[in-house]
């Protein structure tokens, strides 16, 4: 288990085996598709000879000398079978022992040592004979192992890699070499011509083309390896979901988490929650867990209301195949609701169902209006006791376990998904992390209640729209080739009720379908805070089954992880693999050791430090061994509520590594950016999934000023990211596990904010030019010019084929490059200023929540202007830009001809920066082009003072001669 240099299996992990000749063994020639002889042996014996990769044909020598030594090893078969259980998937006892022999030394404890010699002898006394498939087949008849064989699509893969055309890649990759030669020869040509007359505005210019340059480079090498992925839904059932056989379907455990519900409206809320229960997925494999951060007494009301609401709409929803399963935008939908439907009562019963969600929602919107004034002695239950939060701050932990197995069933009689409300106990004094502490604390909750292996995501403005979503992530993570090294599968975000022209890119259509893509050919797509599923042990801190071990000895080489530290705070990249191997190797003790009591458990947890790692409860550190899930036996069910109870106190993550190393990382509030980097760094890959309808779709804030602000709160994170020991400029290289390129696009996410600064320099630079009459650019020779209109085709041509490849619009296109301007001379300059003062002064600053819900008519929200003082510099740059070209033509009028050539490339570049923050023009004016005061006030203020400061002081240009301005004097008769 701890050799480094032989290749894993990638169907049962163990190691792949040497050859006659000592070298590995190697089944395809073609691809060097990693399998172990066992599971080569298997797959001839299965009638396969062909490699589950490439499809390549085995070589006939191969299969001859394997036919050979099958017929050899035959005769022994009765002897092995006897003296020890052999299996192809089975772990030799020789390996266990090396490996126990290896922690005794390091621990260097002879009780210890003396302890897992007493179970294996208990184990080898007491286990029964466990027998493996091949064994299992043997038994059965040959015509009933024929008639249960999987149908010929169950052994198919369950995903393929579409890779992009090469005659669309060729030419794209090609001009961006192109370009990257003619940014050379422009930024030569520009250091080499300096313009004397206004040398500071050409130096100013020439450093933000630097710049610029710079951020295009992280933006564009990481969309090097676009590709597509499909997934084969049908092989997923047939593979796990046989006929007459148990379902196989790995269980999911839902998170959704809201903090005020006056904010984020509970009827949003409910319909994500209703969207999960109605799930096409087996009831018994799904669970709900609600994080309610605000403990707000609506929220738990509402839920109480769902609850019952559900009992009638899931056998609605799975009755007629609907789709999206949120009822709010079911019943909201413009098409034709009866294509596609046969049942004739269905109408009937979509009139009642319609019926039963209004008066449902006429239930939530009395409990929102109730809460609009909280009573003096606070909120009190129906039993008439208080409840418990009260207090936000200063609260118990709070569990209410709905529907499930036990619970209510729905009207059908049938099973529903389990629904569980959590609230985490919160005390003055703590400090709780906001979003990814409550995450962290559903994972702790949902691993003792019941411990899914893998867990989804959601906001609790997302909600289902596609029914098989799950399936479709399963098809990645449940794939035995593919699933072993996937950390999380990341959907697309979708969102509904944005204005059809995306005034301010709400879509993110740039980001999700072309830059997502070019990711997901390197290490994967990075984590974006929802509609994600994972895998439960990358959540834990483990690395990827299929990743070499280090050496043993490179746990004493330490490099550190920030250079220029006069004092290690932190132990090396190195360190801390070499110790999760360690931890790996005790949990492989646990697995392998059976038949042990109590006191045995908890000395072979104590041993292993699990508690300094993952808290002082031994039900979850158990649920942490278990890869596949589900609850631990000996876990007894009638103190499981209460463990969970224990695992959401606000002291229990204390001196622990939550938030350190596993679960969600804290430490920025972007905290999914550096979750996903965390898992990448361990060498985990994750995938990018998108079905053909959205698997969720979400709510965002149209107007300008909420959208302002949720770009600052993920500008902030970035720089909080940037200036941590988690910044990718430095972290993670001593395990040599994150890809280059995959790291060139975590650079790119946390220094993007910083662009704000040479952006908004380069924007005032049209109107500083119109003002003073002088230019960044000198008089351009033929080469010259040849330089610019190479520059500016090939930023055309790039953008042209990229649209190719990935399908986006031009209008997607150009919207995203309007807001990339908005943003940063806006929401990305304050999150710079905000992350140093938070960082380096301490200084913190608080987000509201923005609003969900939108008005009542169509796209209301979009006009809406809030006062913020984000405005202040968009605003500021279009005033002075508009003033620099009256001033400009003003100027060419008086001067004559010859002054309207010159004139014409500065009111170009001004027109470029005008064009650019139009859509934060259309957004200031309103619906009845009505503009707040206060911003019309500050921003005339501000760009009167800069045109009068500018004029007096009159930087960056030459000054005139003094005996010239004297001689001109003389002449004017005062």
């Amino acid at each position: 288990m701890m050799e480094s240099g032989v290749p894993v299996c990638h169907t049962c992990g163990e190691h792949v085996g040497l050859n006659v000749n000592g070298e590995p063994f190697v089944a395809c020639h073609e691809c060097n598709f990693p399998i172990c002889k066992s599971c080569f042996e298997y797959d001839l014996k299965e009638g396969r000879k062909a490699c589950l990769r490439c499809g390549s044909p085995y070589d006939e020598n191969l299969l001859d000398d394997v036919e050979k030594a099958t017929g050899d090893q035959s005769t022994m078969a009765a002897h092995l079978s006897k003296s020890q259980d052999v299996g192809i998937h089975a772990r030799h006892i020789s390996s266990v022992s090396t490996l126990d022999s290896e922690m005794a030394e390091d621990n260097g404890n002879p009780i210890w040592k003396n302890r897992v010699e007493s179970w294996k002898e208990k184990k080898n006394k007491k286990k029964k004979p466990a027998t493996t498939k091949v064994e299992r087949e043997a038994e059965i008849p040959p015509e009933q192992q024929m008639e249960d064989k999987p149908a010929p699509d169950a052994s198919q893969p369950l995903s393929t890699i579409i890779p992009i055309s090469k005659s669309r890649l060729a030419p794209y990759r090609t001009v961006i070499i192109m370009r990257l030669i003619i940014l050379g020869l422009f930024f030569h040509y520009r250091v080499t011509n300096p313009v004397d007359s206004a040398f500071g505005l050409w130096l100013t210019s020439v450093i933000c083309e630097i710049w610029f340059a710079f951020s295009w480079v992280l933006d564009q090498f990481p969309k090097w390896y676009p590709v597509n992925r499909e997934t084969y839904i049908d092989r997923l059932s047939a593979r796990y979901e046989r006929e007459g056989e148990p379902n196989e379907l790995a269980a999911v455990d839902f998170f959704v988490s809201t903090v005020d519900p006056l904010k984020e409206p509970p009827l949003i809320t409910a319909n994500t929650v209703l969207s999960i229960l109605a799930l096409d997925y087996p009831v018994d494999k799904v669970s709900c867990y609600i994080s309610d951060d605000g403990a707000a007494m609506l929220t738990f009301e509402s839920l109480v209301e769902t609850a019952d609401f559900a009992r009638k709409w899931v056998p609605f929803c799975k009755k007629f195949s609907i789709e999206p399963r949120a009822p709010e935008f079911y019943f909201s939908q413009k098409i034709d609701y009866l294509k596609d439907k046969v049942q004739p009562s269905f109408v009937k019963e979509r009139r009642a169902m319609k019926r039963d969600y209004e008066e449902y929602k006429i239930r939530i919107n009395a409990l929102v209006a109730k809460a609009q004034k909280t009573p003096e002695e606070g909120w009190t239950m129906q039993d008439g006791t208080p409840w418990p939060g009260n207090n936000p701050r200063d609260h118990p932990g709070m569990i209410q376990v709905f529907l499930g197995y036990s619970g209510a069933r729905d009207i059908d009689g049938n099973e529903l998904p389990r629904l569980v409300y959590v609230s985490r106990e919160k005390r003055p004094g703590y400090q709780h992390h906001k979003k990814a502490g409550a995450e962290n604390a559903l994972v702790r909750v949902s691993a003792v209640l019941t411990n899914a292996p893998f867990i989804l995501n959601l906001d609790c403005d997302h909600y289902v729209n596609n029914s098989k979503a799950v399936r479709e992530a399963m098809c990645f993570l449940m794939d035995p080739q593919v699933g072993r090294d996937v950390c999380y599968v990341q959907f697309p975000q979708r969102f509904d009720g944005i204005d059809r022209s995306d005034r301010y890119a709400n879509r993110n259509t740039v980001f999700f379908d072309v830059n997502m893509k070019g990711l997901d050919g390197i290490q994967g797509p990075v984590y974006v805070g929802t509609g994600c599923v994972f895998n439960r042990q990358a959540l834990y801190g483990y690395g990827p089954p299929s990743m070499p071990s280090f050496p043993k000895s490179s746990s004493s080489s330490c490099s550190c992880c920030c250079p220029g530290k006069k004092e290690p705070k932190d132990p090396s990249e190195l360190y801390r693999d070499a110790k999760r191997e360690e931890l790996d190797a005790a949990i492989f003790n646990l697995r392998e050791i059976d038949n042990y009591d109590e006191y045995e458990r908890s000395m072979l947890i104590s041993q292993t430090s699990f508690e300094k790692t993952f808290g002082l409860s031994s039900v979850f550190i158990e649920s942490t061994l278990m890869e596949n899930g589900g609850v631990a036996e000996s876990a007894n069910p009638s103190t499981l509520i209460k463990e969970a109870i224990h695992v959401i106190s606000c002291g229990y993550e204390e001196k622990t590594a939550w938030g350190k190393e596993i679960g969600w990382i804290y430490g920025s509030v972007t905290e999914d950016i550096l979750t996903g980097f965390k898992m990448h760094c361990r060498g985990w890959r994750s995938i990018y999934c998108m079905p053909l309808r959205p698997a969720f779709k979400g709510s965002a804030p149209i107007n300008l000023s909420d959208r302002l602000h949720q770009v600052l709160r993920w500008a902030l994170g970035s720089v909080e990211i940037f200036l941590s020991r988690h910044c990718p400029l430095w972290y993670g290289f001593g395990g040599g596990r994150l890809k280059w390129l995959q790291r060139l696009a975590y650079i790119n996410t946390i220094v993007y904010p910083f662009t704000s600064l040479p952006l908004i320099a380069y924007c005032s630079l049209p109107a500083i030019c119109l003002l003073t009459g002088k230019f960044i650019i000198p008089t351009l020779s033929n080469l010259a010019s040849v330089l610019f209109l190479g520059l500016f085709l090939s930023i055309i041509v790039t953008a042209v084929l990229e649209l190719r490849w990935s399908g986006v619009s031009i209008e997607d296109l150009w919207r995203n490059e309007q807001f990339w301007v908005i943003g940063g001379v806006s929401a990305h300059l304050f999150a710079v200023f905000q992350g140093f003062l938070k960082m380096l002064a301490g200084i913190d600053t608080n987000f509201t929540v923005t609003a969900k819900a939108a008005d009542d008519a169509d796209f209301g929200e979009l006009y809406i202007v809030k006062w913020t003082t984000l405005l202040i510099p968009p605003t500021t740059l279009l005033i002075v830009n508009m003033v620099g070209v009256v001033a400009g033509f003003s100027d060419a009028l008086n001067k004559g001809y010859e002054a309207w050539g010159p004139l014409f490339g500065k009111v170009f570049f001004s027109f470029w920066v005008i064009l650019h923050l139009y859509p934060f023009l259309k957004g200031l004016m309103g619906r009845q082009n009505r503009t707040p005061t206060i911003v019309v006030l500050w921003s005339v203020l501000l760009a009167s003072v800069f045109s009068l400061v500018w004029v007096r002081i009159n930087p960056f240009v030459s000054t005139a001669d003094s005996t010239t301005v004297s001689q001109s004097c003389i002449s004017i008769d005062c």
